[in-house]
């Protein structure tokens, strides 16, 4: 026989099983004469959460119960008393996981990523607001595009209750060996919840063979919803399912978190990347009009890398981490091409040598456009050709390289400052060889000097300013001063050659060479002179052109 105090543990261990089996066998989902518990939720039962907490409170004395029984064999009744825990553990278990499933399938509008990103994780962040400042404008976005209707949710402590009861269950079934089992329900039920909201947010995976049928427009119909809407499931969808695994397993071993969380939102999230992939890789000529859609997707990426690194920096997302870099790099490839292609464009266009009146050359407005239009996504930029250096022929000229060293500012790569002065550069030769085949040489001048003014407003108003700097605009609008006067110069001297003088031996009276002098100043028809036709004035604070006569 066992000590007094054994024999009194053993009586209040029995006790304990004796009372955990009244209150788990109300709830034993296989039980014929308790069928209204089918039905009826153990945590919605009253408001307190009373019957939940006493369930909860059972199980674990029956397990408590049980391990000393295992480990106490002076009871006759020890075997037996073990068998009667074990199955009250069973029945206990295929109850929480009924309840798990339940919360879950009931809350999972109100689990969802908008309304758990609005609440701090206790791991990572001090207080409620940390996480809804960072989220920002986001979360009202992904509130217009998951929510039915559009409507907001309001705060309600209903999510909080849940995880709660979510919590709870969950540490139950862990400390009772049931943890995969638990994991397993919340897996399925939340991974249904991030793909369908990855599916009203716009993102539907695509193979490299369904994008080799497309035509582009039906594809940039895709990549249009593709941008804002990985960026929506990069900062709030795929984080908040990291925070809620934190909070749902706050006890359980980090590398378990992770897994759980890898195994709910890798393969969706894999999938858009690799939907990122199939895109940059189409068979589609990589135009300069389609450039800029890869570096929308880019950036889309690049510009919430901390997001995707907080949510899939454990091994358990290594495939993840792997198709989100092979996204980054594809694209960067994609955007490449056409930016050095576009040197080559500029070189071989065939177009006309000058325009009439020596105005904007077509090819000009194209191409500084265009560079506006790239000085937008200097950053991005910057770490695309960052090892990517400018390939060309012949040495570059100094002037380029002193305006790259010198001139960038607010942090402008100094490779991608370089690579547009460049770029800039080819043009205005372009320019210089067709004003060279022109035959009015006053007209080239103002010819030069209209397509100058129009690159140089064009950088003093745009982001191109913060790559090439004060002194290249200085530099540039010095040469426009020069191309004016050089027409005003040549224009005047081909004014003066045609008035009649007092030496003209042609016996043209002064009223007939006025005249003629009149005809020379207002010509436009004939490409003749200096006439006001030429002159064009910039209504956007560049420099203005003048004739004086």
């Amino acid at each position: 026989m066992g000590s007094p105090n054994r024999s009194f543990s053993s009586v209040m261990m029995e006790d304990n099983i004796t009372t955990a089996e009244s209150i788990i066998s109300k709830w034993d989902v296989d039980s014929p004469s308790v069928s209204y518990t089918k039905v009826t939720s153990l945590f919605y039962q009253d408001d307190d959460r009373s019957s939940a907490l006493r369930f909860i409170s059972a199980v674990k004395e029956d397990q408590r119960s049980m391990l000393f029984f295992i480990s106490d064999r002076s009871s006759r009744d020890s075997h037996s008393l073990v068998v009667t825990a074990l199955q009250l553990r069973e029945s206990a278990m295929k109850r929480l996981q009924k309840e798990f499933h339940q919360i879950l399938s009931v809350n999972r509008d109100r689990l969802d990523p908008e309304s758990v990103s609005a609440r701090s994780s206790p791991l990572s962040l001090s207080s409620p607001d940390d996480l809804r400042s960072d989220f920002g404008d986001e979360i009202s976005l992904l509130d217009d595009e998951i929510k039915p209707g559009g409507d907001s949710m309001t705060e309600s402590p209903v999510p909080i209750q849940a995880e709660s009861d979510l919590r709870s269950i969950a540490e139950c079934m862990i400390s009772a060996g049931y943890g995969k089992e638990c994991t397993k329900i919340y897996r399925i039920l939340r991974r249904s919840i991030v793909d369908e909201s990855l599916y009203r947010l716009g993102i539907e995976r695509v193979t490299a063979s369904q994008v080799h049928k497309m035509d582009w427009d039906d594809l940039e119909i895709r990549v249009r919803s593709w941008i804002p809407a990985s960026k929506t499931a990069l900062r709030t969808l795929f984080r908040a399912e990291r925070v809620l695994c934190d909070r749902r397993d706050a006890d359980a071993p980090e590398r378990a978190r992770r897994a759980c969380c890898a195994a709910v939102s890798g393969e969706p999230a894999a999938g858009m990347f690799s939907s990122a992939e199939s895109v940059a890789t189409s068979k589609f000529k990589k135009s300069p009009e389609k450039m800029f859609r890869f570096l929308d997707m880019y950036e889309s990426i690049s510009d919430h890398w901390e997001d995707f690194q907080f949510t899939f920096s454990y091994e358990s997302s290594a495939a993840v981490r792997s198709h989100a870099t092979s996204a980054l790099v594809k694209l960067a490839d994609a955007i490449r091409r056409p930016l050095s292609e576009l040197e080559s464009a500029i070189q071989k266009d065939t177009s006309k040598s000058t325009v009439p009146g020596g105005g904007l050359h077509p090819l000009t407005r194209y191409v500084m456009n265009y560079l506006a239009f790239l000085a937008d996504y200097s950053r991005s930029l910057g770490d695309i050709l960052y090892d990517y250096p400018i390939q060309v022929r012949t040495p570059i000229p100094e002037s380029v390289l002193h305006s790259a060293a010198s001139s960038p500012t607010n942090g402008c790569d100094e490779n991608l400052s370089m690579r547009v002065a460049w770029i800039i550069l080819v043009l205005l030769c372009k320019l210089d060889g067709k004003a060279k085949k022109d035959k009015d040489v006053a007209l080239s001048y103002m010819f030069l000097a209209n397509n100058l003014n129009y690159v140089v407003v064009k950088v003093k108003g745009t982001n191109l300013k913060e790559m090439l700097g004060n002194e290249w605009v200085a530099n540039h609008e010095a040469k426009v001063r020069n191309y004016a006067a050089n027409y005003e110069r040549v224009g005047w001297s081909k004014g003066v050659s045609s008035m009649p003088t007092p030496f003209d031996g042609g016996g043209e009276t002064g009223e007939e060479g006025g005249g003629r002098a009149r005809r020379w100043w207002g010509s436009d028809e004939e490409g003749g002179g200096g006439g006001a036709t030429w002159v064009q004035r910039d209504g956007r604070g560049g420099v203005e052109i003048k004739v004086i006569g």
